[in-house]
């Protein structure tokens, strides 16, 4: 009797193993021709005024022709200089900067696309820097494949201590996720740090992002296309599309971060996502209660590592592939403590956001 919780595992098992097949799918796509495209870069800034000036370097160092480019800087209201620092950046190419009609990113993005020049937009954030062939390898897998939306590779700047580590990882289980479900045509996640789209496809589909929301762009504009049965979405596989991000500064802005994307999981609709965020939190949440059951009945203790065992096999494939793939093997050495305090966390995580969720 005892054991028949730990078969409620069983769902999130065999998800996350047909994630990984589909990661062993994945082949690295590089750039041989050159890519005709005009392009749209549009980057939504509040209080950026910092991180700007970094982005905008890697952008004008981009190996891409400047008349087949646009930089579109959407100041989202800020109270800073970030609309000085983007109309007064030194560089010949194409930059405009433009000020939000409205307040929150989702407008100040649909006020950089609707101006927008390009057939196809590439979306990132302030705080993210760019390698030279950033630009040429998302334009040629476009020419390529012509998908309607292309979900590429992010990776956060390594940060010292077992925190920085942490957050490393988790980042990478998300990315793993991301990829090993884009490429098996059930993409359930992606990120607007590093996402490129069709204009035609983001008209299309703006409706359906959630205005209301302040999160949530890339994600509700996935779900949407997903609904359309000739829509095409890929994952772009190159360490030439790779974007480099920040990580979370403080423990509570990591928590304000995961709270906010979790926030948005009770308006998805997406039937696969719905299944797989469930299968996971009851996971997460087997493995706690048998934790604190084990505290009360000794005797429990095989029942815990049993699950604890079931649980990571998925994970340390999934983690295994995603580190090889981003050059990042040496973060395994911290998967067994951060599998030990993952259950942890993310209840954490659900407690912050009820708490404040307002702010």
């Amino acid at each position: 009797m005892y054991w028949l919780p730990a078969i409620l595992i069983l769902p999130y098992i065999y998800i996350l193993l047909k994630i990984y097949r589909s990661l062993l799918k994945i082949r690295t796509f590089f750039c041989v021709t050159n890519p005709q495209t005009f392009v749209s870069v549009v980057v939504a800034c509040r209080n950026e005024e910092k991180s700007l000036p970094s982005l905008l370097n890697s952008i004008a160092l981009q190996d891409y022709p400047q008349d087949l480019f646009e930089v579109l800087i959407v100041n989202d209201n800020s109270s800073d200089k970030t609309a000085e620092v983007a109309a007064n950046f030194n560089w010949s190419g194409n930059i405009r900067s433009l000020d939000n009609k409205a307040e929150g990113k989702k407008q100040a993005l649909r006020t950089g696309i609707l101006a927008a020049r390009g057939d196809l937009i590439i979306t990132t954030d302030a705080d993210c820097t760019a390698g030279r062939k950033w630009i040429r390898t998302i334009a040629g897998y476009y020419d390529k494949y012509n998908p309607d939306l292309i979900i590429c590779p992010v990776q956060i700047k390594a940060d010292r201590g077992f925190f920085g580590k942490f957050v490393e990882l988790e980042f990478m289980s998300l990315q793993g996720i991301t990829a090993g479900t884009a490429v098996s045509d059930k993409g359930t996640m992606c990120n607007g740090a590093n996402l490129a789209f069709t204009r035609e496809a983001y008209l299309t589909h703006s409706d359906d992002l959630h205005d209301e929301i302040n999160s949530g762009d890339d994600i509700f504009l996935l779900h949407s296309l997903k609904r359309e049965p000739d829509s095409e979405i890929s994952w772009l596989e190159s360490p030439d599309a790779m974007i480099t991000t920040e990580s979370p500064l403080t423990i509570r802005s990591f928590l304000k971060q995961r709270s906010r994307w979790l926030s948005k999981g009770k308006d998805y609709k997406d039937c696969y996502t719905i299944v797989l965020g469930i299968s996971a939190f009851l996971a997460i949440l087997l493995q706690t209660v048998f934790l604190l059951a084990w505290i009360i009945r000794p005797f429990l203790i095989w029942v815990l590592l049993s699950v604890i065992v079931l649980k990571s096999i998925p994970d340390l494939l999934i983690l295994l592939n995603t580190t090889e793939r981003y050059g990042k093997k040496e973060l395994m050495r911290w998967f067994l403590p951060s599998q030990l305090i993952y259950p942890f966390y993310v209840l954490t995580v659900l407690f912050y956001s009820l708490i404040f969720r307002k702010n």
